[in-house]
């Protein structure tokens, strides 16, 4: 699981209204695993624009999960969900489905520790930096970042702002990758700013290789 969270691309239909499009591009540029995150749409949309992420994702050999909406996640067989603290509780939504990577947002050392404790598969772990996206996310910052990272044995994945300048020193921090969603959709072409991040991202484990 770890290399398919190496580079992970949120969608963001207010900076790319075609969502479908969009992953398909990140994918183009090497993403390894995408999350479908549709906030202002209804069930039947996400679900449309699921079954055709789905699709993609199998052509690509990429992870695919999606935001809270475990229903949708559960209708269009992702490999996982990303759950918020107001939303589900972890240990109820690995009830309900039982094969899927049941990961959690989490923004404090608490949070992140009681989530492993729940049974949690991986974390989404921010905001490390200031978000355009989730303005009201506490902000980490990286040493935030480094000491969850030491204090769980599961996965952690930083989200919020992490930029082309960025990507080295977040991964420093020992994150199996980065998260992003305005550094790559906010981008004119998705597809070259998906490839500059997953170089450095490569960049980063092949340094750790050579430690």
């Amino acid at each position: 699981m770890k290399s398919t969270l190496k580079l992970l691309v949120i969608t963001e239909p207010k900076l790319k209204p075609n969502v479908v499009k969009s992953v398909e591009e990140g994918f183009e540029g090497e993403a390894t695993s995408t999350q479908l995150r549709m906030k202002d749409a209804s069930a039947r949309q996400i679900f449309e624009v699921g079954l055709e992420i789905r699709r993609l994702t199998r052509d690509y050999g990429a992870l695919y999960s999606v935001d809270d909406r475990l229903d949708v996640a559960l209708a269009t067989n992702v490999d996982g969900v990303q759950l918020e603290p107001e939303y589900m509780p972890i240990d109820i939504a690995k009830e309900i489905a039982l094969n899927m990577l049941i990961g959690a947002s989490i923004c404090s050392l608490r949070e992140a520790v009681e989530s492993e404790k729940l049974g949690g598969h991986f974390l989404g772990t921010g905001s490390v930096n200031p978000s355009p996206t989730k303005p009201n996310v506490p902000v980490i910052g990286l040493e935030g970042l480094r000491l969850i990272v030491k204090s769980v044995e599961i996965p952690v994945i930083a989200i919020g702002n992490t930029t082309e300048s960025k990507v080295l020193e977040v991964m420093e921090t020992g994150v199996v990758g980065v998260a992003v969603i305005s550094a790559v959709m906010g981008a004119p072409s998705v597809r070259k700013a998906t490839a500059k991040l997953g170089r450095l991202v490569d960049k980063a484990y092949a340094t750790r290789r050579a430690l």
